[in-house]
């Protein structure tokens, strides 16, 4: 064959030369790494969690900028303009979700109260003393404990009942037990039924009635994303249930912004107390590696009677989350 007449389009650049082994491997990588992160950006747009590891995945959306940048390095260098219209589009849709979600607003009314909320998880009750000298130093007014084991609770028990008398527990082993403490007095609830406790109360703050439910779903492991979906759908009909009543949701949620189903819980009018102080975003987990490479998965849900300032992001050892802090002023009329 006369290579005078060899088709130049085999090249892509009509230089009538074979692309470079360098180019097409770059090119590849670039694929491999669009597709990957097309699949998870894909669920987010169509509102949905989807499969693992797409939950597991969407923990992290963020960092998702990470690879995307990356596959358009591999498609510059591989001169492939397809694959970087692929990319810009692909950093566009992320650009776009990593904005917060949900209602903000200054609330209606004049405050009428204020109090201090503090949620931690102490992985299995190892971080309990650790939480008991914070509860101490910060003198939080209620406080949601997520894996409060049996001597996790008989501890803070102890050491607490001075200044935080009333309680409402789910008594349990390993992550199992789940516990409310408060300086106001509490009219237990039914809580929401979950592998982990969940319990819920009413708290008589100030002579004003506020609904307190602590959040510990399971978390998506690749065996558990339906239960997880389920739990977190419990948390979700609590919330809307609870109507026009003052109310704080708190936790360890194993969901992000990013995930469908927390979202939804979210769309019954609930605000991220985090997100109304301005620190959306800051990962609470794993705490060995946050800032650097983490997510927000600790929340303080409050309805609109609420306005939040002071939001803080406890590092407490022993524990793979950080604990969150936040003042709340409630407002009525």
């Amino acid at each position: 064959m006369d290579t005078a007449t060899a088709d130049p389009a085999v090249t892509g650049d009509g230089s009538g030369r074979r692309p470079g082994g360098g180019r097409r491997f770059g090119a590849w990588c670039a694929a491999l790494l669009f597709a990957g992160v097309s699949t998870v950006v894909g669920c987010r747009t169509a509102d949905t969690d989807g499969i693992t590891p797409v939950p597991q995945l969407l923990a992290f959306l963020p960092w998702l900028l990470v690879p995307t940048a990356a596959g358009l390095l591999f498609t510059l260098l591989a001169r492939w303009w397809t694959g970087a219209v692929w990319g810009v589009v692909l950093l566009g849709l992320l650009a776009w979700f990593i904005e917060p979600y949900g209602k903000t607003g200054d609330p209606a009314g004049r405050p009428v109260a204020e109090l201090r909320v503090l949620t931690s998880n102490v992985e299995f009750g190892q971080a309990t003393g650790a939480l008991i000298e914070t509860v101490r130093r910060e003198e939080p007014d209620v406080v949601f404990v997520q894996e409060c084991e049996y001597r996790c609770d008989a501890a803070l028990k102890r050491a607490l009942a001075d200044s935080h008398p009333h309680r409402q527990a789910v008594e349990g082993g390993g992550s199992e037990g789940s516990v409310i403490l408060s300086r106001f007095p509490l009219e237990a609830t039914d809580g929401v039924p979950g592998t982990m406790g969940m319990p819920g109360a009413v708290a008589d703050v100030d002579g004003h009635s506020v609904r307190l439910q602590l959040a510990h779903p399971m978390p998506p492991l690749p065996e558990q994303v339906r239960l997880w979906q389920r739990e977190l759908g419990g948390l979700r009909a609590a919330a809307a249930a609870a109507g026009d009543a003052p109310t704080v949701l708190a936790g360890d949620f194993n969901a992000s912004q990013d995930h469908a189903a927390f979202r939804r819980i979210l769309d019954t009018g609930l605000r991220d107390a985090a997100r109304l102080d301005g620190a959306d975003r800051t990962p609470t987990w794993p705490s060995r590696t946050a800032p650097a490479f983490g997510t927000q998965i600790d929340h303080v849900l409050v309805s609109e009677e609420f306005a939040a300032a002071g939001a803080r992001f406890l590092a407490l050892p022993d524990t793979d989350h950080h604990a969150v802090l936040v003042d709340l002023t409630l407002y009525g009329t």
